[in-house]
């Protein structure tokens, strides 16, 4: 019941934005515009209480159960599983955003009483970079994956959304209610990768223009799917432990080589002193920007870009919470919450410092230009600004790599959780499932792609965050249930064990 109807509404929007994509995505955008204003108070709210939740789990009396039996052992080593977190999460996101969004910011600052293109713009745009990239994205990935590989793992339940909520619904996951729940987390799954998938197509693209001077052209961009499918469909086929877990840590190896290559011919002094001033005001705000709303002065700055980010991370959470909770067998919840939220927001904040300091070191300070060629094509940012450096060229073309093989383990990835999610939860779904699922995500992103509807499809995806946070909201009361009733059993069978000793010494005592 849960793939069918997820396909018939995926199927249904698909065809409206074939036939319609102004009016889809013009209906979809004034969805959103109406969520956002009514609701923007109830994102940033839903958002900070996640991350303090998590936080809570993490040095709480919780902090030691174990994600599995008590005897249970981490499935990967801490390299591996940091590798595939990085990679589902955000990987290609942060190759994108890593110098577009800092130069937006830095052009077009937060309405906070600050002149664009100067010193101060620059800071607030690396430390609102932070702010969107950092520990709240991650907060709202910690309380689902959390949640699912809690009662998958050491209760036994099925890897589906719906089964986190047996200590408020007990038997009535299995029906209506559930399966509404696990048809939600899949709508939103199905058209967040679908979307991903073609707007990754289009960086690519970019990418190949800038360092081949292949063109922009539709059929270019339907070549690459193809070819990007076949490569993750083999990967898909090979199974968790080889082809995700292999491309998570050649993702990991590319990425750091870009990075460090970076920190050390680019400006390094002005990069290690943007991360440090950057994430010192981003500790120092973090509470005040978290619940910042501007009521009294024109809002569509934060609508364009923190309720945005907000909206986009919790509609994504399903697909990233399932994969996280999928690799994460065997770890107590403190080092579950501290691995899951701390080193790729400290991986993040250093990204962003290294690419975006670098590139607001040369528009700022060497006046080169770059945000000129952002504001005109967003997709050329990073390659522009790897061209300033030596060998540039090179960069260019390892950057595009990067991309490709965080497109295709972001794309494996989603094929497996949707696999899962349409085959009751299993741990490991049959290929059959999952190249289905592979087929049908590249056809949906190339028939968009042809028809323009890419932009309506992915607005519609974030619709479906608003309900979804309110169930994120619910999740947190249902595991914070389970989590407490197994304190209390455990006290309850440490008094048993008390007693009996007590008994046995005074039974010996008296013979």
């Amino acid at each position: 019941m849960v793939f069918a109807i997820s396909i018939a509404i995926v199927l249904v929007l698909v065809v409206w934005g074939v036939i319609d994509p102004t009016g889809l995505t013009e209906s979809a955008n004034n969805l959103l515009q109406i969520m956002i204003q009514k609701f923007g108070w109830f994102y940033l709210l839903a958002a900070f209480s996640f991350l303090l939740f998590s936080l809570f789990l993490a040095f709480g009396k919780y902090a030691k159960i174990r994600l599995g039996p008590d005897d249970e052992e981490p499935e990967y080593t801490n390299i591996t599983w940091f590798a595939m977190l990085f990679s589902a999460g955000m990987g290609i996101g942060l190759v994108f955003w890593g110098v577009a969004e800092p130069l937006y910011h830095y052009l077009s600052p937060p309405p906070v009483g600050v002149e664009g293109e100067t010193a101060e713009s620059a800071r607030l745009a690396m430390r609102y970079s932070f702010f969107h990239w950092g520990l709240h994205p991650w907060g709202i990935y910690t309380v689902i994956a959390l949640a699912l590989a809690y009662f998958q793992f050491r209760k036994g339940y099925k890897g589906l959304i719906s089964h986190t909520f047996f200590p408020l619904l007990g038997e009535r996951v299995h029906g209506p209610l559930g399966k509404t729940i696990d048809i939600l987390a899949t709508f939103a799954t199905a058209f967040g990768v679908a979307t991903s998938l073609g707007l990754g197509t289009l960086q690519v693209n970019g990418g190949l223009s800038h360092i081949l001077g292949i063109p922009n052209t539709t059929f270019v961009q339907l070549m690459i799917i193809l070819v990007l499918t076949i490569l993750y469909m083999i990967s898909a086929t090979t199974g968790l432990d080889r082809g995700i877990k292999m491309l998570s840590n050649t993702n990991l190896i590319v990425a750091l080589l870009l990075m460090v290559f970076v920190l050390f011919v680019g400006p390094t002094s002005f990069i290690f002193d943007t991360f440090t001033a950057t994430l010192g005001g981003y500790m120092q705000n973090l509470v005040q920007m978290s619940l910042r709303m501007t009521p009294f002065v024109d809002s569509q700055w934060m609508s364009s870009w923190t309720l945005f980010y907000w909206a986009w991370w919790i509609a994504w959470a399903p697909f990233v919470g399932m994969f996280i909770a999928r690799v994460s067998k065997g770890r107590t919840i403190r080092e579950f919450v501290l691995g899951v939220l701390i080193v790729p927001t400290l991986f993040s904040f250093f990204w962003f410092s290294v690419f975006g300091g670098t590139a607001l070191k040369f528009e700022f300070i060497d006046q080169a230009g770059i945000g000129a060629v952002v504001q005109e094509d967003v997709t050329t940012a990073l390659f522009v600004t790897l061209e300033q450096l030596p060998l540039g060229t090179i960069l260019s073309v390892l950057a595009t790599l990067l991309i490709i093989t965080f497109f295709i383990t972001s794309a494996d990835s989603a094929t497996f959780v949707l696999g899962m999610l349409s085959s009751k939860g299993r741990l490991d779904p049959s290929n059959k499932i999952k190249i289905t699922w592979g087929f049908l995500q590249s056809s949906i992103a190339a028939v968009l792609l042809v028809s323009g509807g890419l932009k309506g499809l992915q607005t519609a995806s974030i619709v479906a965050a608003l309900p979804f946070a309110v169930i994120m909201l619910l999740m947190c009361v249902s595991i914070l249930k389970a989590l407490e009733a197994e304190v209390k059993q455990k006290q309850r069978r440490e008094r048993e064990r008390q007693k009996h000793l007590d008994a046995l010494l005074d039974a010996e005592k008296q013979t």
